[in-house]
This record gives C-alpha cells, sequence and structure tokens, in this order.
C-alpha cells in the first residue's frame, strides 16, 4: 500500500477547521501533518484543537518543509492565485478552494504553474464527489424522466449582519456569486456535461456590503436546456436543486451540503408517483482527498482537471459581467 499523503493547511478558516480537515482525519490514503497561519499562536492552538502535529507561522515555513505533498488552501479568494502557485513552484499538490480564482485569466495562470511544476491541482467542489450525483447523472443519461428540459438550483444563506465577513470585500472576490452561485453552475454544467452559451444575471449590490452582489439570480442557456438559478447572502437558508424532464422530475433537497446521515438522499418523480432514491452515506470530503490521492499515487488524470476550473471561471466572470452591466454575455 502506498504511504498517506501528508497535508499541509494554509490558514485557519472555518471551512478548513470544520470539514475538511475532519474529512482528511478519515482518510485511509491521507494524513493533515501541518497547518499554518501568520499567527503562530492561533496555528498551534487550531493545530492542537485539531490533532495536527506541526504548526507554522507563516504560510512560506509550511511551503519550505519537504515532509508536506499537498497543501490545501482555504484562503479568501483572492490569495488563491498567489499561494497556489507558491505552493506549485515548492513542489506540492494543491487542492484550492472554490472558486478557483476571480477570474478565467487567474485560473490560466494557476493551471500553467501546476503543469510547469508537474503537480496536480484541484478545486474544491466536496459535492460532487457523492455517489448520487453519479446516480443523478446516469438518471438522466438513461431516460428515467425523458427528455431534459431544465435545471432549478439555489444556494442562499444569511450572513448580513456580520460586518466583518471577508465575504463583502469586493476587492477580495467577495460576493455570493464566487462564494455560493458557483455551485449550481458547476452543478448544471456537471449535469448537463457541456459548457453554456450565454449567461443573464441580476443582482442586488449592496453598499451597506462593499458594493458585493449579495443577492443575485440568472439563466444559464446551454443550448435548448438552461439553468435557473440564485445565490445569495441576504436570505434564508436553502441549497435544493430540480432537474426537470418531460416524463419526470428529480428533486435535491439539500444539494450542496449533506451533514448527516440520509440527507444525502434524492427523490424522483414520474408517473404519479414519488421515490427516495438511497445512496451510500459517505464523507465528500474524505473521498474529494482520496481522489487526489489516489491521483497522485497511480499519476492518472483527474477526475476534474484544471480546465473544468477554468471553465466555471469564464462562467463566473459573465455572470458578474451581466449583473454589472444588465446585459446578456454570451459565451
Amino acid at each position: 500500500m502506498n504511504r498517506k499523503l501528508k497535508w499541509g493547511i494554509l490558514g485557519c478558516a472555518s471551512i478548513a477547521k470544520r470539514a475538511v480537515i475532519p474529512g482528511v482525519h478519515l482518510s485511509e490514503l491521507n494524513e493533515v501533518a501541518a497547518i499554518a497561519s501568520r499567527d503562530l499562536d492561533k496555528a498551534k492552538q487550531t493545530a492542537e484543537e485539531l490533532h495536527i502535529p506541526n504548526a507554522y507561522g507563516s504560510y512560506e515555513a509550511l511551503l519550505e518543509d519537504p515532509s508536506i505533498d499537498v497543501v490545501y488552501i482555504p484562503l479568501p479568494n483572492h490569495l488563491h492565485k498567489e499561494w497556489t502557485i507558491r505552493a506549485a513552484q515548492a513542489g506540492k499538490h494543491i487542492l484550492c478552494e472554490k472558486p478557483l480564482a476571480l477570474t478565467e485569466a487567474e485560473a490560466v495562470e494557476m493551471a500553467e504553474a501546476a503543469e510547469r511544476a508537474g503537480v496536480y491541482l484541484s478545486e474544491a467542489f466536496m459535492y460532487r464527489y457523492h455517489p448520487r450525483y453519479d446516480a443523478i447523472k446516469d438518471l438522466i443519461d438513461s431516460g428515467a424522466i425523458g427528455e431534459l428540459r431544465g435545471i432549478r438550483s439555489a444556494f442562499t444563506f444569511n450572513s448580513s449582519g456580520n460586518t466583518g465577513n471577508v465575504r463583502f470585500r469586493k476587492d477580495w472576490g467577495g460576493g455570493s456569486i464566487y462564494d455560493v452561485g458557483c455551485y449550481p453552475i458547476n452543478a448544471a454544467r456537471l449535469l448537463l456535461g457541456k459548457e453554456p452559451d450565454a449567461v443573464t444575471v441580476n443582482a442586488l449590490f449592496s453598499p451597506d456590503h462593499g458594493d458585493v452582489d449579495m443577492m443575485a439570480s440568472g439563466l444559464i442557456e446551454f443550448g435548448d436546456v438552461s439553468l435557473s438559478f440564485d445565490c445569495g447572502m441576504w436570505a434564508a437558508s436553502r441549497n435544493p436543486l430540480e432537474v426537470l424532464g418531460t416524463e419526470g422530475i428529480i428533486e435535491v433537497p439539500s444539494a450542496f451540503v449533506t451533514p448527516s446521515p440520509g440527507s444525502g438522499n434524492f427523490f424522483i418523480s414520474t408517473g404519479g408517483e414519488r421515490k427516495e432514491i438511497h445512496v451510500q452515506d459517505i464523507n465528500a470530503y474524505t473521498e474529494q482527498a482520496d481522489h487526489l490521492a489516489r491521483a497522485i499515487h497511480d499519476r492518472t488524470p483527474l477526475r476534474f482537471d484544471t480546465q473544468d476550473a477554468i471553465h466555471n471561471m469564464k462562467v463566473i466572470d459573465a455572470c458578474l459581467m451581466s449583473a454589472r452591466e444588465h446585459i446578456r454575455v454570451a459565451l
């Protein structure tokens, strides 16, 4: 059996502490070996809380550790490009939080840096490693709900009262499209297996929240089929997905968050009957880490490569342009 890959975490972000690090701890192929913060005391405290052996007081120090194989980057969006490129130059494989970058052009630079260094770069959309998405795609492709007519999805939550939230920093890549709108966009591309033709998005830009898009709704055109979506950081929490066909409907009540056993199940309605589809309960964060580890060990392609991340950023770029300029943007 190949040895466990040693992971280093850049920063003590909430997503790292509550989800990614516990997921890696459950892995048989990976282990968290170090965490870094610009505040050494914070790194040490987090390391103690999460049973991580080593703590560093700078990101550079972690990248200089020759024992680290993989670096996870949960830093604010505007730092993804810099630290992905620096990690690649240090010879580390990388799992970078979504969205991969601030623009398609940045994503291309990051992908090229990883290619030059001969390392893997993966974007952290953990939801797509859950087996229910393979099951949903199989149902669509088999014609179980007839001809596809549309996808509808949403991802919203309310953090509007947290005035210090980094998501309210426009120059840091704040806003709901970057933060959660990227999920419905990514899911539609995954389930349809193709890229969109055009986007039209309307957004609420709040001067009280750094002029970022606190709420957005849009239409993503994939030829004759479209994704209609909304996303927001100033609305009640929800994250459903619905796939509409001529003969039936697939409903996923919690499409991007699976916090409890059974919450990965979904429903299919055909012929007047609604049936619950049971899928294996797994930790998607663990599977995300294991998929990367298997690719590294076997030197095999990633299921979702950097081109996928670049394409997703292209759509996000278009959504933001559409919302700002009140236009339909062709892709």
